[in-house]
């Protein structure tokens, strides 16, 4: 069947399913985005106890003293913990804690605690991100039952004020993390005794705002290239991903170089809950990003905005002069190197699917409202029972005005083991935001020379 033809059977379908149109955002909505509320769609003021301060702008001018391959300045050295939450006071917070933390606080109560640090809005994006946002705001609309976006543009928050669950993880997928990232990085699944065998993994992504003027990549949401390069016995493994805006209409592209077999095959099963890379079995495809891919084998439910005690301006677990060993500890990361503040967030459901398959029964997300990072997930198993707690560890790169995660972590509450994806202190080479990708860099031919 060709394009053609599926646009049309899916403009069809959706006429027998409640119109996504009807949550668009109006112009006069539109006109509160950089007023009353901030260019991405969060409250600009602060909160009635003043835990929360208002937004400022956040950290939208780079630091002074970055230097390429030393510690990124943290940019709130001063700061001390107000306080630490600990299984002793956990009735205490529990308002304001998601159930994975709290799960993980009763589970560790000897080990893990939440040193909670003063609010600090650091969040911002580039003024001409900003602008598309407010462009788009009142155009954007979801399509296909909420598994696609139509008039996207280069927008990437297209529902600064969702209405539903689907709009709101659609911001977490669109979300703004620069053009273009060329990054070497840590991934450990570390055992219930503290160890781990590190594996390495090239990870070299292009992001929708630097396909603008591309016709051709109109439907594209992300083009991602990762080679493993350690430990020998996986070195070479490569993967290549091309993901759409209308995973439905255009599923998801995927190649996998074999070293082994010196090929490439097409990997459609890279997708879903089927084992991330090099992963060992600790996270599914759909882990990455704590979150990524087609969203259609869930229902979406908005529970509403929140404040919560999230993982924020991890300067701390990114200083170089850490080790990994410094940060990796057994059952969970190091607290004592880990930031959380009092964030408003937004609060999502997601349930299987009637007749859909995944190892994730249920899953609740933890949206930062200024970024719309997911900063949290529980994870539910088919019997619904809390199974995996994951974190992302969220930090301002002020050199690039780019928020991205220093680290995700997934645990596993079941059998103690958790991965830690993205840590970089150990790498030979800074996160380069400047990369950008040849023409044909995104093809099988080349992720077969890239590999070798």
């Amino acid at each position: 069947m060709n394009r053609s033809a599926l646009h049309a059977l899916s403009a069809i379908a959706c006429l027998a399913l409640a119109s996504p149109a009807a949550a668009r955002m109006t112009e006069g909505e539109a006109a509160r985005l950089g007023a009353d509320l901030t260019p991405t769609g969060a409250e600009r003021a602060g909160n009635a106890a003043g835990t929360i301060p208002a937004w400022d702008g956040g950290l939208a001018v780079p630091l002074p003293g970055i230097v390429p391959g030393t510690s990124r300045p943290d940019p709130y050295p001063d700061d001390k913990p107000l306080f630490r939450i600990t299984a002793a006071n956990l009735d205490q917070y529990r308002g304001q804690l998601s159930d994975g933390q709290a799960a993980m606080l009763k589970r560790y109560a000897g080990t893990y605690y939440m040193n909670v640090y003063p609010t600090r809005r650091s969040a911002a994006l580039p003024p001409a991100i900003y602008a598309a946002i407010k462009a788009q705001a009142s155009r954007t609309e979801l399509a296909d039952g909420g598994n696609g976006i139509n008039n996207l543009g280069q927008s990437t928050v297209p529902f600064p004020q969702p209405k539903t669950g689907q709009e709101a993880i659609w911001n977490h997928l669109v979300r703004y993390r620069g053009e273009a990232i060329d990054r070497r990085v840590l991934q450990a699944v570390v055992q219930g005794n503290g160890s781990y065998a590190p594996v390495i993994i090239r990870d070299m992504i292009s992001f929708r705002p630097s396909f603008a003027g591309r016709p051709d990549l109109d439907n594209t949401l992300f083009m991602d290239v990762q080679r493993v390069l350690a430990p020998q016995r996986l070195a070479g493994t490569a993967l290549l991903a091309i993901d759409a805006v209308n995973q439905v209409l255009e599923a998801r592209q995927a190649w996998v170089y074999n070293a082994g077999m010196r090929r490439v095959l097409r990997a459609p099963e890279v997708a879903y809950d089927n084992p991330g890379t090099a992963a060992d079995g600790a996270r599914t495809t759909d882990n990455y990003d704590m979150y990524n891919g087609a969203i259609d084998r869930y229902d979406w439910k908005l529970i509403g905005k929140r404040e919560t005690y999230v993982p924020y301006n991890a300067n701390r677990i990114d200083a170089r002069a850490l080790k990994y060993d410094d940060i990796i500890r057994p059952g969970h990361l190091n607290p004592e190197h880990l930031r959380y503040e009092l964030h408003r967030v937004w609060t999502v459901e997601a349930t299987l699917k009637e007749g859909q398959r995944h190892i994730y029964a249920k899953r609740v997300f933890y949206l930062d409202e200024d970024t719309w990072s997911a900063l949290a997930i529980d994870h539910y198993d088919g019997r619904g029972q809390l199974w995996r707690v994951a974190e992302g560890h969220l930090l301002q790169y002020t050199e690039a005005t780019v928020p991205l995660y220093a680290v995700e972590v997934l645990y596993d509450l079941n059998d103690d083991r958790y991965l830690a994806f993205g840590m970089n202190n150990e790498e030979p080479y800074e996160l380069n935001f400047d990369w950008r990708a040849e023409d044909g860099f995104y093809t099988p031919s080349n992720l077969r020379r890239f590999s070798n």
